[in-house]
C-alpha cells in the first residue's frame, strides 16, 4: 500500500530523484523549455513552481538573500538561479500561480514512452500573445434584434462616391517582349 506518498518516486532512490530534478530544473530554467517523459515532467512542474514562488518575494534584503539561499539548496547552479532571479521573475511577478505549461508529444519512438514539452507559460510567445490580445465578449442582451442606428461617420462614408478612374494596366509579357 502506498498510504500517505504523494510524490512520484520515478524509479529511483531519493538522492537520484532529487540530483534528477536539480537537474531537469537547471535546465528548463536556462533554456526555458525542455523534452522529457509524462511523468518527469509532471514531476519537475511540483518541484519547480514553488521556487519561481520564492523569486517573486522582495520584501527585504535578508529575505531576497535568503530565498537565493534557499532556491541554491534546490537547484546548486549559480547561472541558474541568478537566471532565476534576474530573468524569470520579473516576467512571473504578476501571475498568482502556474507557472508551467505541460504539452503532450506522444510516444517515443524507441521504448513508446509518453513524452511531454515542459515551459515557462510567459516565454512562450505563441501563447502568450495571444492571452494578451484577447478580446472581452461581444455583450449579450435580451433586446429584439434590432438593427444598430448607423452613426453620423458610417452615413457619411456612404455618402460618398468613387469617381470612376482608369488605372492603366500593363501587362508583364507584353513589356518582356518588347524589350527582346
Amino acid at each position: 500500500m502506498r498510504h500517505g506518498n504523494k510524490n512520484n518516486n520515478l524509479s529511483r532512490t531519493a538522492s537520484h530523484r532529487r540530483a534528477l530534478l536539480m537537474n531537469l530544473g537547471c535546465q528548463l530554467i536556462t533554456y526555458k523549455r525542455i523534452t522529457t517523459t509524462v511523468a518527469k515532467a509532471k514531476a519537475l512542474r511540483s518541484y519547480i513552481e514553488p521556487l519561481i514562488t520564492k523569486t517573486k518575494s522582495t520584501d527585504t534584503k535578508e529575505a531576497i538573500s535568503h530565498n537565493h539561499r534557499i532556491v541554491f539548496s534546490y537547484l546548486n547552479d549559480k547561472a541558474a538561479v541568478k537566471e532565476l532571479f534576474t530573468v524569470v521573475a520579473p516576467k512571473v511577478v504578476g501571475r498568482p500561480g502556474g507557472y508551467t505549461r505541460i504539452i503532450k508529444l506522444g510516444a517515443r519512438q524507441g521504448d513508446n514512452a509518453e513524452m511531454a514539452m515542459i515551459e515557462l507559460v510567459d516565454f512562450n510567445d505563441v501563447y502568450g500573445k495571444s492571452v494578451e490580445t484577447a478580446a472581452e465578449p461581444a455583450k449579450k442582451t435580451r433586446r429584439s434584434g434590432a438593427p444598430k442606428k448607423k452613426t453620423d461617420d458610417v452615413v457619411n462614408a456612404e455618402a460618398v462616391t468613387v469617381e470612376n478612374t482608369e488605372i492603366p494596366v500593363t501587362d508583364s509579357t507584353t513589356e518582356e517582349k518588347k524589350e527582346a
